[in-house]
């Protein structure tokens, strides 16, 4: 493969590049989200299904902090593609140096605190009963860890906006295969049981980190910093602040949703319900991982671009993103339709997890063929920098429509209320998201482009 530089990104066709972008970032994600399911399944075949249970519990609290690091990454990132699309390459290597410096800073402070509370987050989380003591045992050790996943996480988004998107990919699969070595032999060899599990986790985060430092430092990266940028600069910072802030509203509502969904399975069905959603959710990482890939290769291109003022190119790159990611989707779609069961049985040999998964499965995807709409919309406006619509789309789905319907329809419905929450948040969101972006297209993108 040839040597990929940030300004291939203005000069290459669009569909050409956004494949070359979003295969590696697809990989990436693929292995990663092959990691978690095969863990998953590790984990329910060698402890037993309420261990599942207690990785989810646990789950929304570690990406919570880790997410900080995410969306110092992704908000920085943005600043950075488009600092290099205007040359600007020293505001470039300040906003790195500050990313570091405020991830370091944010998820050590959470990682303690979250170590100090413990007692009180797992329960809050839907730790209860049969589940806590696993949860407990998995929590307190990958709490360890997370400081490594922030800044593995910041890193990989902006190996990324530097438009290396074959060692974005490396960085996903190290730690992938590294874990499942761990999980076979902490806990298939060595029956450490959940804290194996646990260690395996916390140990792939420290190869991940290991190589993104090794990439910086070498001949690969554009981004040499010293000292200096390490310092904290508060104009960067709160355009860091103002874009990350999306990422990490994201990922709150993540985190909360899981709270209120574990609660309420919990309540509705016990511990076969919150392993139901559990297994429901490892598949939606999974199954979506082209969809999210092409998302991620959208973003630096859309970056760039608009930093070069090339807003024809921003718009053929919205267009081609959103035909791509509808295919793929609709693939998704048919095939978890056609599967539940047989996907469900992989995980344990639970009869009642057995008999409940697949129709949850079946509502939660069911409008599946759509939602690259509202990926790609909401992505648009965190990739020029437009924070404040960039949130209200990102938050549109979970936040204003999904946590108000998972309250109000099993109040009619029951356990089935929550199932349908999905796929009617997911048609409400992307009307709301396709109309604000055909709105920006119009208004912003054509008109700019005439006069340039």
């Amino acid at each position: 493969m040839a040597k990929i530089k940030a300004t291939d990104l203005g000069t290459q066709p669009i569909g050409k590049l956004l494949i070359r972008q979003a295969v590696p970032a697809s990989i990436g994600i693929l292995v990663m989200s092959l990691n978690i399911l095969v863990d998953t399944i590790f984990v329910g075949n060698w402890i037993g299904s309420i261990a599942i249970a207690a990785i989810n519990v646990v789950l929304p609290v570690s990406f919570f902090i880790a997410a900080l690091g995410m969306s110092i990454g992704v908000g920085g990132s943005s600043i950075i593609s488009r600092a290099l699309g205007a040359d600007n390459k020293e505001k470039a290597l300040k906003t790195f140096g500050n990313q570091i410096t405020l991830t370091l800073l944010f998820t050590s402070t959470l990682a303690v605190f979250g170590l100090a509370y413990v007692d009180s987050i797992i329960p809050a989380f839907g730790g209860k009963g049969a589940i806590f003591e696993p949860a407990k045992i998995y929590y307190t050790i990958v709490l360890y860890g997370v400081p490594f996943l922030a800044l593995s996480m910041m890193g990989n988004t902006v190996i990324r906006a530097e438009g290396k998107p074959k060692f974005a990919m490396y960085a996903m699969m190290i730690p992938s295969v590294g874990n499942l070595i761990l999980d076979y032999v902490f806990i298939n060899v060595l029956d450490f049981g959940m804290q194996g599990a646990a260690w395996a986790t916390t140990g792939s985060y420290v190869l991940c980190l290991g190589f993104i430092i090794w990439f910086f430092f070498s001949k690969h990266s554009e981004l040499k910093i010293n000292l200096s940028h390490f310092r904290l600069q508060k104009s960067i910072i709160s355009e860091i602040g103002s874009l990350g802030f999306v990422t990490l509203a994201r990922q709150a509502v993540v985190s909360i949703t899981y709270l209120f969904m574990n609660n309420i399975l919990f309540n509705l069905g016990g511990e076969t319900s919150v392993t139901a959603y559990a297994i429901v959710g490892r598949m939606i990482m999974f199954a979506l991982f082209p969809v999210y890939g092409i998302t991620q290769g959208f973003l630096p291109i859309a970056g760039y671009n608009y930093g070069a003022l090339a807003y024809s190119r921003v718009r053929e790159t919205i267009n081609t993103a959103i035909k791509y990611a509808v295919i793929l989707a609709t693939m998704v779609f048919v095939l978890l339709m056609v599967f539940p069961e047989f996907i469900t049985r992989l995980f344990t040999h639970d009869a009642e997890v057995i008999k409940q998964t697949p129709s949850a499965m079946r509502w939660v995807f069911a409008a599946t063929p759509i939602i690259a709409v509202q990926l790609i919309g909401a992505a648009y406006f965190q990739a020029i920098g437009k924070a404040t619509p960039a949130l209200l789309l990102t938050l549109t789905r979970q936040g204003f429509f999904f946590i108000p319907l998972i309250f109000i329809l099993p109040e009619f419905y029951g356990e089935l209320g929550v199932w349908m929450s999905f796929p009617i948040a997911d048609v409400l969101a992307t009307i709301v998201t396709a109309y604000f972006l055909n709105k920006e297209i119009k208004t912003h993108l054509i008109e700019e482009s005439i006069k340039h």
